[in-house]
């Protein structure tokens, strides 16, 4: 095997914000500095809400899925349940908090599945992927927002299906999927 050479960092010598709509989006521009000291000064970083998204399963082993009209994507799709991060707030307490507001349910078993950037040349948010089990229904959602949605349990052949099918079209909703299906933590 070839040994590889040693890659570094590069550095932010300036940062200038050029938009910002906290805590949604922030656009700045940087000035960087490369390994072999070229300097790059308009590298532009981009700044999303740091976000969760969870694949839980009721005790039966059937996953909650949401079906709401995504204006991003301009249509209705399957998703699986998920939000932005509170200032403060751990990945964890968000994505508990999301699963009780978007669809009333609350799980006993969590387990972090992953941790994520959406785009490496441009950061944009962090995102946190987590698994859930044994969730039971204990009030009705109550997403305080503009989101309307409506909960749907499918067994997990028919939530393969869903995406076979395209209507799953949010990338981070498919990520889930694909490794909580694969992993050992589900039902």
């Amino acid at each position: 095997m070839e040994q590889s050479r040693s890659l570094e960092p590069w550095k932010t010598l300036t940062t200038k914000t050029v938009f910002a709509a906290p805590p949604w989006l922030t656009v700045s521009v940087e000035q960087v500095e490369l390994p072999d000291g070229r300097v790059v000064s308009d590298y532009y970083h981009i700044q999303l809400q740091d976000y969760v998204i969870v694949f839980v399963q009721v005790p039966d082993g059937e996953v909650i899925l949401l079906r709401q009209y995504k204006h991003g994507a301009g249509r209705v799709s399957l998703t699986l349940p998920g939000g932005g991060l509170a200032v403060g707030e751990t990945p964890l307490a968000a994505a508990q908090r999301e699963l009780l507001e978007e669809t009333g349910y609350e799980a006993e078993d969590w387990q972090l599945l992953c941790p994520f950037v959406t785009s490496a040349n441009y950061r944009c948010s962090q995102g946190y992927i987590f698994a859930a089990k044994n969730a039971r229904q204990i009030a009705e959602p109550n997403s305080g927002d503009l989101e309307e949605m409506e909960t749907v349990l499918m067994p997990p052949v028919q939530v393969i299906e869903a995406v076979q099918q395209g209507e799953v079209v949010m990338l981070g909703s498919l990520a889930a999927i694909a490794l909580a299906l694969n992993s050992n933590f589900r039902h």
